[in-house]
Parts: structure tokens; sequence; C-alpha cells
């Protein structure tokens, strides 16, 4: 029979966390889970997980906690609002951030959980949604080591690679290094192409020579097939990369750190936002300079 230190708590089953969540039933966790769509929390009652009635009732329930949701917002009220996890922890117990948020902020509510005696990791993953359902993720930690190594059987459900970048905040600090370069890529990659296309290029060919050639990235790989299908199904969708952008250049300026690249690329997100893309795969983005330029790589809706 499962107790309350065996059992993990799992706030959003979202795009990620859907498939996180799932991982960790599948290699055996006891699992309390919320959600604030009712019909997620179906889901995961269906997969076996027992659904509480919000945060501080699963931190309650669960000696670690895993909170992965979209926002800086979200994951400030889900850990120390009222009725959030720090309602609910006991001492001794351990909060696992995993949403990409800000870096800042996570040493704030690890100095607030402290008070209670509550351990705290960031861990924000990479990987997006496929490889959350595979669980091949790349977790990339920030906390204390010896919390980081109590937490690994829970980390290695759910992934294939863990990173321990340092202290606090320092996992977030470098997913948020990762995402720029992904996400500035992306842009490039749709000007580049839609260039490439309007000098009389098929589209196809440029993708052929780029697999092959210096300009080939994950990025490249993963959404120029995109601009030719047409395909814009989330796998992250504008919306978010537009806040990851934010964090980004925040960030930075809390460093005192230029970002060129990539405060010029969120307005090109921002535009896609304003299209009406928000929930699309960031590789919709190629649709905004197809219409400024008058050609089409592949099918549109």
């Amino acid at each position: 029979m499962s107790t309350r230190n065996d059992t993990v708590g799992f706030i959003g089953l979202g795009m990620m966390g859907g498939g996180m969540a799932a991982n960790l039933l599948k290699h055996g966790f006891p699992l309390v889970a919320y959600d604030i769509d009712a019909a997620k929390n179906d889901r995961f009652a269906g997969l076996g997980a027992t659904i509480a009635d919000g945060p501080a009732a699963v931190a309650r329930a669960a000696a670690t906690v895993i909170c992965i949701v979209e926002t800086t917002a979200q994951a400030q009220a889900v850990i120390v609002g009222d009725g959030g996890i720090i309602d609910g922890v006991k001492s001794g117990d351990t909060v696992l951030c995993m949403s990409t948020i800000d870096p800042l902020l996570v040493k704030e509510m690890h100095a607030q959980l402290a008070e209670r005696n509550v351990a705290m990791l960031d861990a924000p993953v990479s990987g997006g949604v496929p490889r959350a359902v595979s669980g091949d993720l790349s977790v990339i930690v920030g906390g204390d080591a010896a919390v980081v190594e109590k937490c690994r059987p829970i980390f290695e459900a759910m992934s294939a690679r863990i990173f321990h970048m340092g202290g606090i905040g320092q996992g977030l600090a470098m997913k948020l290094v990762n995402n720029m370069i992904t996400q500035v890529t992306k842009v490039v990659v749709a000007e580049a192409m839609v260039m490439g296309t309007k000098a009389g290029l098929d589209p196809q060919a440029i993708i052929d020579v780029i697999q092959v050639s210096t300009g080939r990235s994950a990025t490249f790989e993963t959404c120029a097939p995109r601009y030719l299908s047409g395909d814009f199904s989330p796998g992250g969708t504008i919306d978010i990369s537009y806040k990851d952008q934010d964090l980004k250049t925040s960030f930075a300026k809390a460093l005192g750190v230029p970002l060129f690249m990539a405060n010029v690329s969120q307005q090109v997100y921002q535009m896609g936002r304003a299209a009406g893309f928000n929930k699309e795969d960031g590789s919709a983005l190629v649709k905004l300079y197809e219409k400024m330029t008058g050609i089409q790589l592949g099918p549109r809706a």
C-alpha cells in the first residue's frame, strides 16, 4: 500500500505535463493529480491517478509535488498563492517547479518554502510534446545536489537525460538559453525558406541541401518540413514562445546583458499572435512571411 512519502503530486496535465504524468504512472509511482480542466482530470482518473480538488490538496497527499503550468503568474499562484501547494506541504517535503518561468521569482518562492523546511528545485524540461510522451525529455535542474539525487528516480521516469546546472534558478537560466536559440532560429529559417522560394528555388530542394549543409540544426529539421506540409499543430504554441521570449528579455535586462535577436524575433511572434496564430506551432510564423511576399511554400487551409 502506498504512503504519502511514496506518492508524487502532479499539477498541470496539459501538452507537456500530460505525457510526463502518464510516464510516472507507467513506472509505478502512485500519483495524485490536479488540473483546472476537468476533462484532463477525468482522463488521469481513468489511468489510475487519484484526483485532488486543488494544489493544496495535492500537497497534503504527496511528499513530492510537481508543478508544470504555462506562465510565471500561474506557477506563483499554484505554488505559493492562497490554496496553493504551500498551504498543504509538511516539513521535509519537496516541490519541483518544472514550468519555464522567471528564474528570479523561483528564488523568491524557494525562500518562502525554505521557511517551512520544504525543499524546492527548478527543473524545466526540453524536448517538446512527442518526447514528453515517449519519456525522452531532458530535465535541466537547479537546486541543492542532495535534493536532486533524492528526486532522481522521479526525473528518470519522465526523461532520458538529467543536467544539474547549479543552485536554485540555474536550471531555468539554462532553459532560457536553449529556448532563445530555438525560437530565434525558427524565425531565421522562415525568412530563409521564403527568400529562397521567392528567388525561384524549389522549397523541398532547399530542405534537401540544408539537411546536409552547415545551415542544418535540430530546429530546422523540425520546422522546415512543416512549412511545406502546412501542419502547424502545436508542439509548442506561439503564445508559449512569446512568453518564453518575454522571460529571456526581462532576465537579460536584470543581468545587464543586451539581447538584440531575441527582442527583434519576439516582435515576429507578437505579429503571429496578432494574426490569430496563438495556439498554432511556432512554425506557423512562416505564414506571415508568405503573406508579405506573395509566395506559398505549401498547402494552406
